[in-house]
């Protein structure tokens, strides 16, 4: 079986907000690839993220969504489920794949529509723009990924994922959110 897709972010996520590229290191690609899935990017950035952003954290060139214009009635759709842009190609994109999905624009509506659209596991993980990725983040991405977290779906997981994942990275503890890498 194949590991879960981790579709990744930039800005926000992997790029803190107010940081630059050259502020990266390259024990943030280590994490990341660390991480039991198959990494995919999933940003505006589409390809110019395997050329700025993925030499300087120490990750190889990693497959793209490309992103197509959708369609009047997927933008009305989109707008009557208060989607993010990016949620339903992600959708397509998996084909059916377990995958988690980082990314500081997501919202329970993406949640809620991943559940009813998507027939494998996922989880939708909010980072904190400002952060961008933390160790925080990570461990709730590993455990998911794990599959460790579908035991704690009915316990303290705090909404923030699908098909049995856990984890809000939302919460207001500040111990517990320092960035991984800067």
């Amino acid at each position: 079986m194949s590991a879960p897709l981790l579709f990744l972010d930039v800005d926000g996520v992997v790029l803190p907000l107010g940081a630059e590229p050259d502020d990266l290191r390259d024990d943030l690609g280590r994490t990341l690839s660390a991480l039991p899935a198959d990494l995919v990017w999933a940003t505006a950035w589409e390809h110019s993220a395997n050329i700025e952003i993925a030499p300087r954290i120490g990750l190889p060139r990693l497959p793209v969504v490309e992103w197509h214009d959708p369609t009047t009635a997927e933008l009305a759709l989109d707008a009557h489920f208060d989607l993010h842009w990016k949620t339903r190609q992600i959708v397509q994109w998996a084909r059916g794949r377990d995958f988690a999905w980082a990314d500081d624009e997501v919202t329970t509506a993406d949640q809620d529509w991943i559940a009813q659209h998507h027939p494998g596991r996922a989880l939708v993980h909010h980072v904190r723009a400002l952060l961008g990725l933390t160790t925080a983040d990570f461990e709730t991405l590993r455990r998911w990924l794990r599959g460790e977290a579908e035991a704690e779906a009915d316990g303290e997981g705090d909404g923030d994922s699908t098909g049995g994942g856990e984890g809000d990275a939302q919460d207001d503890d500040a111990d517990e959110r320092r960035p991984a890498a800067s």
